[in-house]
Parts: structure tokens; C-alpha cells; sequence
């Protein structure tokens, strides 16, 4: 009778095992966060990958800051944009144009308006890229009657402005645009 008891209680835990979750103390594999070198900043629809760290929209400030501070350097200006439309937004700009925004404490956005080798947006889109690059992309649509200029969307998540022949800006998440 002890034989098919084990049998039974070993199965049960047999079963159990998703067999993909890790050991304790190892990290989970997250198929959708690029690789990323120690000093590179990646940006993301729904958030944003600095160095070896991964932050989502609602992530703390402090945290996001530090990390990307220890990848980029330290912010080079920050403050706070009190007559936004969707309500206050604080913002920190790092080097190569990149700025995070801001609201009670947690991300809610991001903006990149200049070159950086060491900046990139996943699927290796570029602040600097050629409208036919931009434009060739999955998800790619002008953004019809935009106040702003020439405004795109990819998909639902990221946005950006064309000046000339190339893209000048892009962006996720809340931003401050004056439509």
C-alpha cells in the first residue's frame, strides 16, 4: 500500500513543475528585453532597458534614474512641467537627447531626439534613420492632420516626428505635446 502512495506524491509534484521557472537566485529569461550592453540604453513601447536592468512604465524614479545614470551618465537637467495636459509631469534629460518623464514618482514616458550610438529603440530603430528606413518598418503610419509636424506611429506603443528625411524624434508613454 506505501508503494502507490509515493507513486501518487510523486506525480503530484511532478505536475507542479511549470519546467519554466528557474532556481532561486536565478534570473527568469524575459524573451521580449533585448540585449543590452553595461552602457547602452534601450527603449522600449512599454518602457525602457538600461544597462543590465529593465524598467516598465510605473517603475520608481529613483531606480530608473539610477540605472540609467550608471549606463549614460547622470542627468543633465531635470524638472517639472507643471501645465501639462495630462498633469504634471517631472522629467530628467540624460546625454544623447534622451528625456524620461514622470508623474507621482513612477515612469510614464520617454522621448529621444538626438544621435546616439549608445541609445536605441528595440528593432533597432534610430533617432537619425532614413524616412524610407522608418517608413518600411511593420506598424508604420503617418498620423493624419498632427498639429506637430510630421508625426508617425509604429504600431500602438511608439510614436516619433520626420523632419526632412529622417526621423528627429521618437517616443512611448505619456508625453507633454502642445496639440
Amino acid at each position: 500500500m506505501r508503494v502507490p502512495a509515493v507513486m501518487a506524491a510523486v506525480l503530484a509534484l511532478a505536475a507542479c513543475d511549470s519546467g519554466n521557472v528557474p532556481p532561486p537566485g536565478q534570473e527568469p529569461l524575459r524573451p521580449s528585453t533585448p540585449q543590452v550592453e553595461p552602457n547602452e540604453v534601450v527603449l522600449k513601447g512599454d518602457g525602457l532597458v538600461a544597462g543590465p536592468e529593465a524598467f516598465y512604465f510605473a517603475a520608481g524614479r529613483n531606480e530608473v534614474e539610477a540605472a540609467i545614470a550608471r549606463a549614460i551618465g547622470k542627468a543633465s537637467v531635470t524638472g517639472e512641467n507643471a501645465e501639462c495636459g495630462a498633469g504634471p509631469i517631472a522629467y530628467s534629460t540624460f546625454s544623447g537627447g534622451l528625456t524620461v518623464h514622470f508623474q507621482n514618482g513612477n515612469l510614464v514616458g520617454w522621448n529621444w531626439r538626438k544621435e546616439a550610438d549608445f541609445i536605441r529603440l528595440s528593432g533597432d530603430l534610430r533617432v537619425g534613420m532614413p524616412r524610407a528606413g522608418i517608413e518600411a518598418k511593420s506598424g508604420f503610419s503617418m498620423i493624419e492632420d498632427s498639429t506637430l509636424g510630421e508625426e508617425f506611429a509604429l504600431g500602438r506603443a511608439v510614436g516619433g516626428f520626420i523632419e526632412g528625411d529622417e526621423v528627429s524624434m521618437l517616443y512611448a508613454g505619456t508625453q507633454c505635446f502642445f496639440r
